[in-house]
């Protein structure tokens, strides 16, 4: 099997976690991370009321893209309903085995938009997360009760796939489907990128995405693993994936669309998850390397333009040979001063606070529209304006883009949200913007009606 990086490195992750346990440093002092105004501004139409899908189905004339459902998906499940999963305003961004022991790292944690965490050390106290709206995906920790309210998913296991043979994979899933159902939990499992790849029997690799999970995830840390540097390079994977494009954001949006793939086998969709490297996510044995803040930002962004429906932070660093080594890299991003990660702690911070601002728009039904060539977006419409997230593709390099708007939206001026500047449109819907870094990204708000002459 190709790809077995990420497993290994989340395998020796849990094992240093447990051994460190999740205590921050005592007394810790801590201070809220400064908010810039020029990047982390809120729109103040992010928080209308949304207009009728059918208006805006009718207003752009454009098929939509298959979906779950968005947050009434959780609707179904009591505890993440009796949460507020199934709340519009809701996105979830979890870290693996993230360590939570006290009000300042729940107080840091939510900071930084982080909400969830699947799983953590037995002896992590319940109370910390259901007093801070804070979400468990897992079990065993104390104070925990089959009816606590924040404890809103099962965790079945990590890549199954790679270290079981099918036949034994399948039976222990079930199993544990069988043991959680009726409990009121959504049931999540993470495989390895095999199963979104050719070489694996394609029924077994539909099998282990749909018929256990009500969330499912595949990691690849495309940034960091020394997958992309082989050679011979061979990327057998549902969407094509170039070595030229190979570490850049862009494979993190194509893993999602084959994901999307897979998931739609079975006629039903589940929720979609992404797991994205917060500092390594090198193999235990090396070589070590390392996410640029900026990467951080674009490996989450293109995940969420390409339908992912939550982000899993990777939160350890466990390279042998790793120059900023962690076993929490949140934690001590917290308590360690001038710590190495600190600057992607950051990165992630300010990204999961802008999803969480536009939670509402993102929690639509997306439009099938071709803005442009060499482009990657994801358009929805809300309220009287359409939001088109946008990026480079996995086919092309950093430069100057250039857009057509649907027909159906009609503004003559574009804002882009977070950065503080405008762009004007021009005859039939045209404007350009340039996009500097292959991890760059710019969310646009346009209305959809045209300014009253």
């Amino acid at each position: 099997m190709i790809g077995r990086a990420g497993g290994c490195a989340r395998r020796r992750a849990r094992s240093l976690a447990l051994a460190l346990g999740v205590t921050a440093v005592a007394g810790a002092s801590w201070t809220a991370p400064e908010m810039s105004r020029a990047t982390e501004q809120v729109p103040e139409q992010a928080t209308h009321a949304p207009v009728r899908a059918a208006a805006n189905a009718k207003l752009l004339n454009l098929r939509r893209v298959p979906w779950e459902g968005g947050s009434a998906y959780w609707k179904q499940y009591a505890r993440p309903k009796e949460a507020g999963w199934s709340n519009a305003s809701f996105f979830p961004i979890a870290v693996w085995w993230g360590g939570l022991s006290n009000q300042k790292e729940a107080d840091w944690d939510k900071a930084h938009g982080i909400n969830t965490y699947v799983l953590l050390h037995p002896d992590t106290q319940y109370r910390v997360l259901e007093n801070n709206d804070l979400y468990y995906v897992g079990s065993d920790i104390s104070g925990l009760k089959q009816d606590s309210r924040n404890w809103v998913g099962d965790f079945l296991e990590d890549e199954i796939d790679g270290w079981m043979s099918p036949a034994e994979g399948f039976a222990y899933l079930d199993s544990l489907a069988t043991l959680y159902e009726g409990d009121g939990r959504f049931k999540y499992a993470n495989f390895t990128q095999t199963v979104l790849g050719t070489d694996l029997d394609t029924g077994h690799a539909e099998k282990y995405v749909n018929d256990y999970t009500d969330a499912v995830s595949v990691d690849m840390y495309w940034y960091t693993i020394p997958f992309c540097d082989w050679r011979p390079y061979r990327a057998p994977y549902l969407t094509t994936i170039r070595q030229s494009n190979c570490r850049t954001a862009s494979s993190y949006g194509r893993m999602m669309n084959s994901l999307s793939k897979r998931d739609a086998a079975d006629g039903k969709r589940q929720m979609k998850w992404q797991f994205v490297e917060m500092l390594s996510g090198s193999p235990g044995e090396g070589p070590a390397m390392q996410i640029a803040p900026r990467q951080v930002k674009g490996a989450v962004m293109n995940s969420v333009i390409n339908e992912a429906r939550g982000i899993i932070y990777f939160n350890q660093s466990v390279a042998q040979d790793a120059p900023c080594g962690s076993g929490n890299v949140v934690r001590d991003a917290q308590t360690v001063s001038n710590f190495c990660g600190a600057a992607q702690v950051r990165a992630a911070g300010r990204v999961n606070r802008q999803i969480q601002r536009l939670a509402r728009v993102i929690n639509t039904q997306s439009y099938r529209y071709r803005f442009g060539a060499g482009l990657d977006t994801m358009l929805k419409a809300r309220g009287k304006y359409a939001y088109i997230f946008s990026m480079i593709n996995g086919a092309s390099q950093p430069g100057v883009r250039r857009f057509r708007l649907p027909a159906g939206v009609q503004g003559r001026k574009a804002t882009v949200l977070f950065e503080k500047r405008s762009i004007k449109i021009g005859m039939r819907g045209r404007f350009r913007d340039t996009f500097a870094h292959e991890a760059d990204y710019h969310i646009y708000r346009v209305p959809l009606k045209a300014p009253k002459s």
